[in-house]
């Protein structure tokens, strides 16, 4: 993402925290605890909302621009930060009890390999926890709407996919979704507003 966007990106993203995503992350990031990691932590709009039951936090964030607001919010949160990317953690397996990965798949080169290695840096029986906007319903207008979008889109806004299915990919790495929702992100541009949030389990 270039210097630009990266700045831009929390205005940007302001109305749908104010309309929604404030409230999914604190309902979300409170099931966060143990040592956890956060995966395409961006320019950290989860950091506010992690509590008392997490007692080691890792961040990864592969885009510079980005990470340097990352960094600029960590004061207060004893936060390790590095710059590895989704599909190539560096972490050893089976490290963390909880992943957290917010509307990042969308935007990995490739979501499949991201969630596998996802899957093996948590212990057994880890929880990851997700948000992230997905393709709406096959055969819909809106996923109609998603196709065409797409190729621009894809290159305005930083690889950001808006055709995944998302869902079926958590499944097919090895894990067994404990819960999930589906909404609309509202104050979101029409292609971006399908989302899932969940808790999925390390098989």
């Amino acid at each position: 993402m270039s210097w630009f966007a990266a700045k831009l990106y929390d205005r940007f993203m302001a109305g749908a925290e104010e309309a929604c995503l404030r409230a999914w992350r604190t309902e979300l990031l409170a099931r966060a605890s143990g040592a956890v990691l956060e995966v395409g932590a961006g320019t950290g709009a989860n950091l506010p909302y992690y509590g008392a039951s997490v007692t080691q936090l890792h961040a990864t964030e592969p885009d510079v621009h980005m990470r340097v607001q990352l960094e600029a919010k960590r004061e207060g949160f004893t936060l390790e930060v590095g710059d590895d990317s989704a599909s190539a953690l560096r972490a050893a397996d089976a490290t963390y009890d909880t992943v957290v990965a917010t509307l990042v798949l969308c935007s990995t080169e490739d979501p499949r390999a991201a969630l596998r290695d996802i899957h093996r840096v948590l212990k057994p029986g880890g929880q990851y926890l997700f948000l992230e906007h997905v393709a709406a319903e096959q055969h819909s207008s809106r996923r109609r709407w998603q196709s065409i979008v797409e190729p621009v889109w894809k290159r305005l806004a930083g690889n950001c996919h808006v055709t995944r299915d998302t869902e079926s990919a958590i499944v097919a790495a090895g894990f067994d979704i404990e819960r999930i929702e589906r909404q609309s992100m509202r104050k979101a541009p029409p292609w971006v507003r399908p989302t899932i949030r969940g808790v999925a389990r390390k098989r």
